[in-house]
This record gives C-alpha cells, sequence and structure tokens, in this order.
C-alpha cells in the first residue's frame, strides 16, 4: 500500500500499480546483431525479451529484418537461409511462451512465391499477426526492390510460418482484450518516411501505440531527421510512437548503425537508447494510453480525418489477445513534471518564458490600443499576481512607445497589510518608473462594515468572509472609478490558479477587470516568469532586487489581521499548496483524467523532493514532498472549488489571453460548465479508488 494511503477499494490492485491508471510499459529494443547468424541474432532478442518479462514490459519492439539481420543483401534470395530464419522464429515463439511480454520482431518471410520484409507481433508463443512492409526504399543506399514484395493491397490474407497460421496484411492493428487501450500498429522503417505513413490510418482505426520497426543505416544528422518524424507522427496522431533502429552487427560493408531507439507520446521524447552502442539495451517507457484515447475523443479533428479516411477501424482487422498483466506494483518507468505549466526544457527555457511572458504583454498591448483610455489602472499590493502584472503593463508600455507613466499603481492597504509588502508596492512602482499612489481603504470600510451592523465595527475580533470580501471589493470598487476619472481601464491581475479555485471576490471585487493578463497564467508560472525576467536581466537591478524580495514573501491575500498567537494569513495554509492545485488542474482540465488518476501522478511526481527533475535554478529551499493521503486530502478540496464552487464566477470572467497548451478557463475557450454543477460524480470516483 501506497505510504499515506488509505485501505485499497476491495478486489481492487495496488494503487501503485501503473495498469490500473491506464498505463502500458513499452521498450525499443536494440540488441546486438551478427550479420545473417540467425541463431546468434535469435539469442540476443530471447535475452531481450527474458529481460523485458522481468522488468514488466507489457510491449517490446525490436528493428528491422532483426532475425535475419538487414545487410545481407543476396543472401535474402537462400532457400537455405529463410528456412533458418522460419526456424528461428519457431524457437522464438516457443521459448517466449512463458513470457508476458509481447514482442514484435523483424524478419523475411515467404509468400505467394514473394518474399516480404515483416514485422511479427508474438505474445505467449502465439504469433498474433505479421504485417508486410509498404513502402520498400529504392533509391541511393537501398535496394529493397531486388528482393522484397511489397505489402500494399494485401489486406485479408493469412500466412503459414512455423508451423503457426496468422492473419497477414497491412491491415492489422493488435489489441489485449484485458488491458484497456492496449491498442497496437505495425509499420516498417521506410513507411514512416512515407507523405502518408501507413500508421496513420492505423491510428485512425484505434492504434494508440504505433511501432516502428527501422534498419534505418546512420548518417550525418539523421538522428535528428527521426526524432523529428517520431515526435510529429506522434503528435499528429494523437499516440504514441516506438521506434527501433539496428545497431552494431549489422554489415558495414557500404553504411554504418547507431542502434537509435525512442519512444514518444504526443510529441513529447520519454526515453532513448543510447547510440553507436556495442551492448544491446532497452529503452523504457510508461505509456498513458488512457490519456491518448482522452486526447482523441476531445479532438474533432482527429474524428473528422478519420470520416473523410472512410473509418479505417470498419476495413481494419483487430486482433485480440489475452495479455494477463501483472496488477501489481511494479514501480514507474517514467519522469513526471512536477510543475506542469513550467517550462521543462533547459535549452529552451528562455524561448519558453519569453513566449509566455510576451503572449501576456502583445494582449494587453492590443487591448490597450483598441480602447479610448490614456491609462492602464492597476492595484499593486506587493504581491505576486500584481507583481507579474505590473511588469507586463511595463513591457507593453515599451512596445507600444508610451513613457511607463501610463501606467497608475495604486496601492490600497487595508486592515492587514504588511509593512513588506505596502514596502515592496512602492519599490517596485517607483523602479519601474511608475505613477504611484495610495489610497487607504479603512475608513471606508469600517464605515461599510458599521453600516452594515458587522460586529467587527463594534470592536469585536470577527473576520469573516463579509470582514474579507468588503476590503477586497472596495479596492476593485476604486480601480474602476479612478479608470473612469484618469481616462483609463482597468488591469485584472488574478492568475489562472485563483480562477480554478474560485479564490476571488466575485462581481465587484477582484474577480472582475477590464482585462485580466494573469488569467491564462497558473501562480507556479508566474513565480517563475518573474525567476526568469531576473535572470534574463528583463529589467535594471534594482527592479530586479525588487522582484527577488516580493518572490521571498508569503503568498497572503492579507485580509484578516495577525494577532499575537498566529502569523500573516497564508493562502495556502487554507486551500492548499498551489504546486499540488496547479498539477490537478492541468491533469484534468487538458486530459480529463479520473480523480484516482491525478492523484496517482501526483504522489509519483511529488512523493520524493530528491528524485525526478526540478526547474532548472529552482530554490532549494523550495523543493518540497507530499504523501499520498496529503495529496488526497488537497484534490478533494481542488474538486470540491472546481466542480461545484466556483464555475459561476469562471462563467463572468473578463477577456484575457490563453498563454499554455495546458489550457484557459475562459467560458469562450477551453472549459465550458454549468454554474450550478455539483462535484459529486469526481469526489465519489476518488473515495471508490481508496475503498470507501
Amino acid at each position: 500500500m501506497a505510504k499515506g494511503a488509505t485501505k485499497e477499494a476491495k478486489g481492487a490492485p495496488p494503487f501503485g500499480a501503473i495498469h490500473r491508471h491506464g498505463f502500458v510499459r513499452v521498450a525499443a529494443a536494440s540488441p546486438r546483431a551478427s550479420t545473417g547468424d540467425v541463431a546468434f541474432n535469435v539469442e540476443e532478442t530471447l535475452k531481450l525479451a527474458r529481460e523485458a518479462d522481468a522488468r514488466g514490459i507489457d510491449l517490446a519492439v525490436f528493428p528491422e529484418l532483426n532475425i535475419s539481420s538487414y545487410a545481407i543483401d543476396d543472401l535474402l534470395m537462400q532457400e537455405a537461409f529463410l528456412d533458418a530464419v522460419e526456424a528461428g522464429i519457431a524457437r522464438l515463439a516457443k521459448e517466449s511462451a512463458e513470457l508476458k511480454t509481447v514482442l514484435v520482431v523483424g524478419a523475411p518471410l515467404r509468400r505467394a512465391d514473394r518474399l516480404f520484409n515483416c514485422g511479427l507481433a508474438i505474445s505467449r508463443g502465439r504469433i498474433l499477426g505479421i504485417v508486410p512492409k509498404s513502402y520498400l526504399p529504392n533509391y541511393r543506399e537501398y535496394y529493397e526492390k531486388r528482393w522484397f514484395a511489397s505489402g500494399i493491397g494485401l489486406d485479408g490474407l493469412k500466412i503459414e510460418v512455423a508451423g503457426q497460421a496468422a492473419p497477414f496484411g497491412p491491415d492489422l492493428i493488435f489489441a489485449a482484450e484485458d488491458l484497456a487501450d492496449f491498442v497496437f500498429h505495425i509499420e516498417i522503417c521506410e513507411d514512416y518516411w512515407a507523405p502518408q505513413p501507413p500508421s496513420t490510418l492505423g491510428a485512425l482505426a484505434g492504434a494508440l501505440i504505433l511501432t516502428n520497426l527501422s534498419a534505418s543505416n546512420i548518417t550525418i544528422g539523421k538522428a535528428d531527421e527521426r526524432k523529428l518524424l517520431c515526435a510529429a507522427h506522434a503528435s499528429r496522431c494523437g499516440a504514441a510512437y516506438v521506434f527501433s533502429a539496428a545497431g552494431p552487427g549489422e554489415s558495414t560493408t557500404d553504411l554504418a548503425w547507431d542502434g537509435q531507439g525512442s519512444i514518444y507520446e504526443l510529441g513529447e521524447l520519454l526515453a532513448e537508447t543510447s547510440r553507436f552502442d556495442w551492448g544491446s539495451e532497452l529503452a523504457v517507457a510508461d505509456i498513458d494510453v488512457q490519456r491518448l484515447r482522452l486526447e482523441r475523443m476531445r479532438n474533432g479533428t482527429f474524428n473528422d480525418n478519420a470520416r473523410a479516411a472512410g473509418y479505417p477501424e470498419k476495413s481494419f482487422r483487430r486482433i485480440g489477445f489475452a495479455h494477463a498483466p501483472d496488477m501489481a506494483d511494479i514501480g514507474f518507468e517514467r519522469r513526471l513534471r512536477r510543475f506542469p505549466y513550467v517550462p521543462n526544457r533547459p535549452e529552451l527555457l528562455d524561448q519558453d518564458c519569453y513566449e509566455a511572458f510576451n503572449i501576456q504583454v502583445q494582449g494587453l498591448a492590443r487591448r490597450f490600443q483598441a480602447t479610448s483610455g490614456t491609462h492602464l489602472i492597476i492595484g499593486v499590493s506587493g504581491g505576486l499576481d500584481s507583481t507579474h502584472a505590473l511588469i507586463v503593463a511595463a513591457r507593453a508600455c515599451d512596445d507600444l512607445k508610451l513613457p511607463r507613466s501610463t501606467i497608475l499603481g495604486f496601492t490600497m492597504p487595508g486592515f492587514a497589510t504588511g509593512e513588506e509588502t505596502k514596502g515592496n508596492a512602492w519599490s517596485l512602482m517607483n523602479a519601474l518608473g511608475v505613477v504611484g499612489e495610495e489610497i487607504d481603504i479603512r475608513p471606508a470600510a469600517r464605515q461599510m462594515l458599521a453600516d452594515m451592523d458587522h460586529p467587527f465595527a463594534r470592536g469585536e475580533p470577527v473576520y469573516d468572509v463579509t470582514f474579507e470580501n468588503v476590503q477586497a471589493g472596495l479596492r476593485t470598487d476604486y480601480l474602476f472609478r479612478l479608470a473612469n476619472q484618469r481616462g483609463g481601464f482597468v488591469v485584472g491581475t488574478g492568475d489562472l490558479s485563483e480562477i480554478a479555485l474560485g479564490w476571488s471576490t466575485y462581481g465587484v471585487g477582484d474577480q472582475m477587470s477590464h482585462y485580466g493578463v494573469n488569467a491564462g497564467v497558473p501562480k507556479t508560472l508566474i513565480q517563475y516568469l518573474i525567476r526568469w525576467a531576473i535572470a534574463s536581466n528583463q529589467f535594471d537591478e534594482p527592479t530586479h532586487r525588487v522582484l527577488q524580495a516580493i518572490l521571498d514573501t508569503k503568498i497572503s491575500p492579507e485580509l484578516v489581521p495577525a494577532d499575537e498567537k498566529s502569523g500573516m494569513q497564508s493562502t495556502e495554509e487554507r486551500i492548499g499548496p498551489y504546486e499540488l492545485h496547479d498539477f490537478f488542474l492541468f491533469h484534468i482540465l487538458r486530459s480529463g483524467q479520473k480523480p484516482s488518476k491525478v492523484a496517482f501522478l501526483a504522489w509519483q511526481a511529488w512523493k520524493d523532493a530528491k528524485a525526478g527533475l526540478w526547474p532548472i535554478d529552482y530554490p532549494e529551499s523550495l523543493k518540497r514532498e507530499y504523501d499520498l493521503a496529503t495529496i488526497r486530502k488537497w484534490l478533494e478540496v481542488f474538486l470540491f472549488r472546481f466542480f461545484q464552487l466556483s464555475q459561476f464566477k469562471r462563467t463572468a470572467i473578463p477577456n484575457s489571453p490563453k498563454v499554455s497548451a495546458g489550457g484557459a478557463l475562459s467560458p469562450r475557450g477551453d472549459w465550458r460548465a454549468p454554474s450550478d454543477g455539483t462535484a459529486g460524480p469526481w469526489l465519489d470516483e476518488l473515495k471508490a479508488a481508496f475503498g470507501e
């Protein structure tokens, strides 16, 4: 049982079992080869197959013609050699009968007086089906048409191989009968260099994992070309793509081989083999096939393409097999992003942050151009959100060739405003050169509370939601009236995390503005963008010092006064860590994952602060970890607030630019939901997952 978990649901696999949560473990196999030595090649294939089985791998993909070797030229036309290949396949099938791993291997096979370059799917000793290569290269260093016939058009056929009868043709996809979404397709090398690879139709027919057995000799720059093709095809097909190229041991008479193997999911590289390595190797990753299906389900273009192609699912043969996976906790072979909204590519960090920042800058600049106003009005608290909105506004003024005095910043201290945050607000406005003013809202707030006969007005320490929202509402009310008076419009500072949780005051409150510049950016990304602004010298040194001071300050709405028993009001102590809520939001909003699956993912990402990758230059002091019980606690808070409590606020939010592919919450964009919905189905699913 996972640490911190409650009891497992009765009869359910362990919570840590990947198969329970929609994952399939795959491998790109790079075996040692020996030119034309079938017995050696079969033995190396079996060694990797046994290793794959021991590691809980569901599907292992080997290189093109790995049983015979690829670069053997006219040996392919020798009857004795082809007999040896079939004998090798028979041995492979027999000796893999007790292995759970499905093997996809390559071999030359005879049928109807022709020779075909084939991929074979073998499960527990049974040859599930055989796919002939469709596109045979016959240019530059390739002469495959000298030996092989194309499989194009050979749909619906069968073949006898190694004492077994098996389906034969390019019209096959393979589907586990007892593991949801484990559906794969086979294509071979040149097939995916074609303008329309056969796997495109395989994907449209329902295959979620696309496999490629490749020989693919190496030349300068070709490794990058393979990566480009794999990533693009996985992204376009809403699939995983498993690619395995021949490695050392193939004949180097005229060519060389690097053994590149890789696994992609929706365009993202999950695992790859080393190259030019003399040893055998498996690149292993857990594919989220459930996520792939959910992505396709919400992508109307994918389904329209299936219709335009005549619904390939009607013509493809779906070969079922009993996989019988071990429903056990076998670990997790996948790197997860703790911060899914934060750029995680060190080599492209600056570019990603530049794009995120400038999406906001351009959105605000264009909206300002479209108005008749002369000023940007913004409330500056010294907190993260208003800080980021202010530096975006400053850059927008720079881009529009307007003086930063176009920005009118207002600090509006209330009953709990701290000297540190107020000082940071003033320091930032001064450093940026914007016009700063201060309006003390306490007299107006006292008057309103007195008019309402609130206990606080009688001297009682009652700090309820009315007490908080009187202050929040007054601040926004002042900003709108100031915009009327000064000829401007109000820049909203609320971020995506707060919008998801409904952590805002509705109506005349921080939920409303003329333009919500931060509404597409979650709290975790705002923190990182401010760090990036410092690291990339977006402003001058005095500004950077203030930005760092703001980053070091606890996140707080500063609406409830501190007393001798407690420190400053903490948002995260009340509603939970934003880093977890942003994680929950991404996986629920972007992919529609079940709560139990989201809990599993969060647990894998956050259970050990020393494991996995953190965003580059992330402060050591902020590297936290959470057990499963804590994750579940805050996930329940998120589900209730997101699905039941907060939609009415989102339905009425102002315009704002979408920033992340993870989604936005505008009712005109990514997320549309009823304001009077319930969180019941999500909370019930989570409880059931823990046997409650």
